[in-house]
């Protein structure tokens, strides 16, 4: 698949895309979940790509129940926006979807927001971890004029100025990332986020941030770096693979957006940490990437009024 392929300019070719990706065995109702009485309308309503269920008595098309419903934009632009937001390692901003896709600012905005929901996480992911598996735990400060270089050497209290705020991120060695918006890096915020995001009985890495000292005992194991001491690799204890995941994310932030609300970022954070889980070091390419999204766009409706006026890039 490439940026010339048909699913990317023709609205049917799109739809025809979104429905093998969305119904690889073929369609189901999604009111009533019904996958065999199930039939394709004929005439103008095929078109529109509307079936029929005769279990529940409802027509329904493969947008329902997903960012795409009730958006008029089409979806081959849907699809394209799709594309260009899984295969920009540091982000796009929605006023180049907007140049990109020929649709207004408010348009390319909203539904960067929709398609940053598709690429978040359930409501109950798996933990992080696993057999061999080494979690690290940092924080930094995105946001402002200048980003912090670590938010550690700040005080807790002290988001660093106006505009910063504290992203803490958890980061499985040649795994995944999870990332979270905090409000200080006491062990009373970091606790809950750490212990519901990892399991203990593998290694956390950090480094010497108060709030790690006591949460680090109930891990099988334990070691910080003091990076105030010039210390940031020690054997295998060190936090580097989360401080490459927080370069990436400034670059995107000050580069791409210039400047992310409080209220939007953890829509941003899923964003990256996506792009992160589904990076082509673990064999995912760009198509691959896109077509993880999509599959992500079911259950996860999104109106504008959910996602509130004061939009930024």
């Amino acid at each position: 698949m490439n940026m010339t392929d048909p699913i990317y300019h023709d609205d049917e070719a799109a739809r025809a895309h979104l429905e093998a990706q969305r119904w690889p065995h073929g369609p189901y109702c999604p009111h009533c979940g019904e996958a065999e009485d199930i039939a394709k309308l004929e005439g103008a309503a095929a078109a529109k790509g509307l079936y029929n269920c005769r279990s529940c008595r409802t027509k329904f098309s493969v947008t329902v129940g997903t960012v795409f419903e009730s958006s008029h934009i089409g979806l081959a632009k849907w699809l394209l926006a799709f594309r260009l937001m899984a295969s920009s390692k540091k982000g796009i901003s929605a006023k180049q979807l907007e140049r990109s896709l020929g649709v207004t600012y408010k348009s390319a905005w909203f539904m960067a927001h929709r398609i940053r929901e598709a690429m978040s996480e359930g409501p109950a992911p798996s933990p992080l971890g696993g057999e061999g598996k080494i979690v690290e735990a940092d924080a930094a400060y995105v946001g402002g004029k200048e980003c912090n270089k670590h938010a550690s050497k700040r005080n807790s209290k002290n988001i660093g100025g106006k505009g910063k705020q504290i992203v803490h991120t958890l980061v499985e060695r040649n795994g995944r990332a999870r990332s979270h918006h905090i409000a200080n890096v006491t062990g009373k915020t970091l606790r809950p986020v750490i212990v519901k995001n990892v399991s203990r009985k593998f290694t956390l890495m950090t480094d010497t941030a108060g709030g790690y000292l006591h949460i680090g005992k109930e891990f099988a194991r334990h070691e910080m770096v003091d990076h105030g001491r010039d210390e940031y690799v020690r054997g295998d204890a060190y936090s580097n693979t989360a401080e490459s995941f927080f370069a990436i994310l400034k670059r995107g932030v000050y580069g791409n957006f210039h400047s992310v609300s409080e209220a939007h970022l953890h829509r941003y954070l899923a964003e990256f940490d996506f792009r992160y889980n589904n990076r082509s070091a673990l064999g995912v390419d760009d198509t691959a990437r896109t077509n993880e999204a999509l599959k992500g766009s079911t259950g996860k409706r999104l109106t504008y009024r959910r996602i509130g006026e004061g939009a930024h890039a």
